[in-house]
């Protein structure tokens, strides 16, 4: 009988990886799976190739079994498996034959961040992470080894470890590609690389720290050339769509993206401008970075040297004659005092602020000393949001709620469901039974009654009732509502949003 294998369920193992190279896997199509006494396991669209067959048997020195896997899934789980991790090993064996004592000197420094395998070293980490679709890579050394973790769709989880007589050698070759100061390792340091990795131009935000252990650094990685998303796309459904279209058509006002760190707020930023006309209009935006370039917008970027702060771009902005300002984050009374005024002066502004939801910014503004009556005059919307982790599509299976869920999803959801679903993990999904990230929004729209409760500084309760009652789908709702539709699961929604 012919062998057939679903590769969304069966696992390759390094020995069987390492006997077939990748380019040999992708060119053939043909992906080892295991090892087991003298014969080689592959897997291939066409196990009657015999010619194929006799060339591995050849070339790897073993008995070759084929087994039947569909082309699509092939090509997938190829560019999946040949992890580049695994060849770190070699260059951390390299590194440690040489006479590579702990460098204190300015020179042994230098000499260590151009070391041939620390320079491997670290782009392997670089690249590995950009194709495991992380956010962020951290290098933390601790005791008596260096842990390296990535943050795949918002969660941290560990790839491998390093010998710690590494750690000042990595430290140093990433402070010498971002041109921050190699010798001090006691003060924090900010700084920016620029590679091509794959084809793709990435930017790479660095950050160090020192800890009891070394310097931890933290790479925040960004992909230039990925695909800008549409609102649709993101995760708005058809009522905060409208909403938030009918705020983007008016020609004035303040439209603010509110939520913590990491919840895509510069994505639906982005996605926002990308909806509006760059034509016909004088589009400009200040940010730091700048993430993603348009076309059709001019975009200024943040730099601190230079003088050109949020507050000092903003100003020599609006000398230019602007129809739409892009503020990337409000951060201090004076930025808000000039974003305020520039909403009240006939543009349309867009920006982000940090707030737990959408009735929160208010009293953020409020906080840092704007008056209501300016808030409830220039600013015309706010969108609240999080990200939730999508079900993995290639391991999906129904499941029930436990208790808690099945309660919290009877108190928000408006459909009466008993079917559930999950992903119960594999190769795609690095076993987590999630792959991607979608938003969970609320779109506050500011009614008269809503700039009447501001400006009578009614509370944040008093404006969040009165926003329920014109009919507001809260976060929790929206979430709930995916779920509904088997996007993401109940105990994501209690994760991400239910307890924010």
């Amino acid at each position: 009988a012919l062998d057939v294998v679903d590769l969304h369920r069966v696992r390759s193992d390094d020995v069987a990886l390492s006997l077939i190279s990748e380019g040999y896997a992708m060119e053939h199509l043909v992906l080892p799976l295991s090892l087991d006494e003298n014969v080689l396991r592959v897997a291939t669209a066409d196990p009657a190739n015999l010619p194929l067959l006799a060339e591995i048997r050849v070339m790897t020195r073993h008995e070759v079994q084929a087994a039947l896997a569909p082309k699509s899934q092939l090509e997938v789980a190829i560019r999946e498996r040949y992890k580049v991790l695994p060849g770190v090993a070699e260059f951390v064996k390299a590194y440690q034959q040489q006479d590579t004592r702990r460098a204190a000197m300015p020179v042994e420094l230098a000499a260590l961040a151009e070391n041939a395998p620390v320079v491997q070293i670290v782009n392997l980490l670089i690249t590995q992470g950009l194709r495991d679709r992380a956010s962020d890579v951290h290098i933390e050394p601790k005791k008596d080894h260096v842990r390296i973790r990535y943050r795949i769709d918002g969660v941290l989880t560990e790839a491998l470890r390093l010998p710690i007589a590494l750690a000042p050698a990595i430290a140093s070759r990433i402070k010498v590609m971002a041109e921050l100061d190699i010798v001090e390792r006691h003060r924090s340091q900010d700084g920016q690389i620029q590679l091509t990795i794959d084809g793709h131009p990435i930017d790479i935000r660095v950050a160090t720290v020192e800890t009891i252990w070394g310097e931890k650094v933290v790479l925040r990685l960004l992909d230039k050339a990925r695909t800008l998303l549409h609102l649709h796309e993101l995760g708005f459904g058809d009522v905060h769509y409208k909403q938030l279209s009918a705020l983007l058509r008016a020609p004035f006002g303040m439209i603010v993206v509110s939520g913590p760190t990491g919840s895509g707020k510069t994505t639906t930023l982005y996605a926002a401008v990308n909806e509006l006309d760059g034509v016909g209009r004088n589009i400009m935006t200040i940010e730091d970075p700048v993430e993603y370039t348009f076309e059709d917008v001019n975009q200024v970027q943040i730099r601190r040297m230079a003088q050109i702060t949020f507050a000092n771009g903003l100003k020599a902005i609006l000398r230019q004659d602007p129809d739409v300002i892009l503020v990337g984050e409000i951060r201090d009374l004076e930025t808000a005092e000039i974003a305020v005024q520039s909403a009240l002066t006939g543009h349309l502004v867009l920006s982000s602020l940090h707030a737990t939801d959408a009735a929160g910014v208010l009293q953020r503004f409020g906080e840092m000393g704007i008056e209501g009556f300016l808030i409830s005059s220039s600013v015309t919307g706010i969108v609240a949001q999080r990200l939730v982790r999508r079900i993995c599509e290639h391991c999906r299976a129904p499941y029930q709620l436990s208790v808690e869920e099945a309660d919290l999803h009877r108190q928000l959801s408006n459909v009466l469901k008993t079917d559930f679903t999950r992903g119960v993990g594999c190769d795609q999904c690095a076993r987590t039974g999630y792959r991607g990230r979608i938003g969970v929004f609320e779109v506050l729209t500011l009614t008269d009654a809503i700039k009447r409760l501001i400006a009578n500084r009614a509370s944040v309760e008093e404006i969040r009732k009165r926003a329920l009652k014109d009919g507001m789908v809260t976060m929790r709702k929206d979430a709930v509502a995916k779920v509904d539709q088997d996007i993401t699961t109940m105990s994501e929604v209690i994760r991400s949003v239910y307890l924010a």
